[in-house]
């Protein structure tokens, strides 16, 4: 059976998108539905109260304060009955036929301890979504005007794999949490998510951890979700995302992250 996570906060037209597409997929797979609210203030919890989940076997989880991603995404996983688990963000939408290519190449591939389908954009361009591990600077690179640089622009197309075509399945550093597949037993053996991480970095720590045990982490491009995500050119391209409080939210868990793993990162 499949366990399928949705992690909500302050998401609840997406969560809504997201829940009409797993009806629409017509899944031919046993599966059932976590969702986990972290406190949200929009009209989520009014939706998730009258939600009834009946027909998915499901489940709803109304915590009273944001956990953050690592730490309630863990909660659910601890209550799922799944052999194999897939999270996925609130704002993503599920194709039909993409979770059955999921689950079956994670069936038939023994070796591969995590998995990640194609994200599009809205408008059906590929979204990057699988890369290279960071070094110290990515995340100004990735948050601010500096990745716009020229001498800077190609350390950010390597990081983002973008010499790759993204159409053929390949081995990959890290796939970013908004849509991974992975078996309940090994996630158990690696511990979960690391929940000194409050928000970003828990999914390159979950990869390292896959490698470390030696499994491999895969994209597979055949797979394809639509996230409904904001393109970078949107967020970095003023001066002023040097003083965001995302831009340095995401700088504490890259800190925690390059703490943890020393010279173990590999620099590629």
């Amino acid at each position: 059976m499949l366990s399928i996570i949705i992690l909500n906060y302050n998401s609840c037209a997406f969560l809504k998108k997201c829940l009409q597409s797993i009806k629409d997929a017509d899944l031919q797979l046993d599966y059932e539905l976590i969702i986990v609210d972290n406190n949200s203030q929009d009209q989520s919890r009014n939706f998730l109260s009258e939600l009834n989940l009946e027909e998915q076997s499901g489940r709803i989880i109304l915590n009273n304060q944001n956990l953050g991603f690592a730490r309630a995404n863990n909660q659910a996983i601890k209550l799922a009955q799944g052999e194999y688990i897939f999270i996925c963000n609130p704002d993503i939408v599920i194709l039909k036929g993409a979770l059955e290519k999921l689950v079956s190449y994670l069936v038939s591939h023994s070796e591969v301890g995590l998995l990640g389908p194609q994200l599009l954009n809205l408008d059906q361009t590929i979204q990057y979504s699988c890369c290279r591990f960071p070094q110290w600077f990515t995340p100004f690179l990735r948050r601010t005007f500096l990745g716009a640089l020229p001498f800077l622009r190609k350390k950010l197309a390597s990081y983002l794999m973008l010499d790759y075509d993204h159409q053929e399945v390949r081995e990959v550093d890290w796939l970013i949490g908004a849509a991974l597949l992975f078996r309940k037993d090994f996630f158990k053996e690696i511990n979960g998510f690391d929940e000194r991480y409050f928000l970003y970095f828990e999914d390159v720590d979950f990869a390292h951890q896959v490698w470390q045990k030696g499994k491999k982490v895969v994209y597979l491009p055949s797979a394809k979700l639509i996230h409904a995500h904001q393109r970078l050119s949107a967020i970095r391209s003023t001066l002023p995302s040097l003083f965001s409080k995302i831009l340095w939210v995401h700088v504490q868990s890259a800190i925690k992250y390059f703490k943890k793993w020393h010279s173990k990162t590999i620099n590629s």
